[in-house]
């Protein structure tokens, strides 16, 4: 503890958003457009096959493991969904990607800027245990020579 410590502003620990609110209108938004182009329905409600996925959506985002951490969907390690429903899900995302850049541009440049700070993490994950295997591996060789070198003494 230095002498000026006492004068310098706290540290505070970092903020954990919840991001679930804006992940939940993002998709809400996508599923719109999607059922709008392909199914036509009325009034601008969705259909009732949309209106189930986007439900069980929902309700397994509510569930998600990681809390209010979670990262976006469409990147996630364990899809929550199931394997049909993670397939539909992944479809209608991929398929409304161009539609919406052109209805909602700044929350789709959002989303793809958070997907790629997603990317990055696991990225340097990955390179991290990469690091990790090559030093234990260097060290189990660094100890086999000295063995060697003992044994040949």
């Amino acid at each position: 503890m230095s002498i000026f410590s006492r004068f310098l502003p706290k540290r505070k620990p970092p903020e954990l958003k919840n991001n679930i609110p804006k992940e939940k209108e993002n998709i809400r938004k996508t599923f719109g457009i999607y059922c709008k182009k392909h199914h036509g329905p009325k009034e601008g409600k969705l259909c009732p096959s949309c209106t189930a996925l986007l439900a069980t959506v929902f309700t397994k985002m509510d569930r998600c493991p990681y809390g209010i951490t979670k990262p976006i969907c469409d990147r996630c390690d364990r899809p929550c969904f199931g394997t049909k429903a993670t397939q539909e899900f992944l479809t209608i995302m991929k398929s409304t990607q161009s539609g919406m850049l052109l209805r909602h541009p700044i929350m789709t440049i959002k989303h793809k800027i958070a997907g790629m700070g997603v990317d990055y993490a696991k990225q340097q994950q990955e390179k991290k245990a990469s690091d990790r295997v090559k030093a234990k591996e260097k060290a189990a060789k660094e100890r086999a020579k000295e063995k060697e070198k003992k044994n040949n003494e």
